[in-house]
């Protein structure tokens, strides 16, 4: 049965899987608040749709921040996304062909 996510679930994942490589790129691409886009990236990780890795912490200090942990969408996270996008695009065709059906 294939994996059905939330908005927010949905919309993290889209903005792994457009370019956003780590956690404030991810925030600022969704604009969704931190206590949700990274319990929804371990769970993507968890569930295998996403990888990450962390950068090197001295290249990090020489730019005077923190390390970024940086996010890379799997190949199953690109058929679970692919899925979802499926599956988001039946509404609007079922919703259309009951107003059609409605209107004779």
């Amino acid at each position: 049965m294939p994996r059905t996510f939330g908005l927010a679930a949905l919309r993290v994942l889209d903005a792994v899987a457009h370019g956003a490589e780590y956690g404030f790129d991810v925030i600022a691409a969704t604009r969704l608040a931190s206590g949700t886009v990274y319990p929804a990236l371990s769970r993507h990780e968890r569930d295998g749709f996403v990888r990450s890795a962390w950068e090197d912490a001295d290249r990090a200090h020489r730019e005077g921040r923190p390390p970024r942990r940086y996010y890379r969408l799997t190949a199953e996270g690109r058929r679970a996304l692919e899925a979802a996008h499926a599956s988001l695009e039946i509404v609007p065709r079922a919703a259309r062909a009951r107003a059609a059906r409605a209107r004779g």
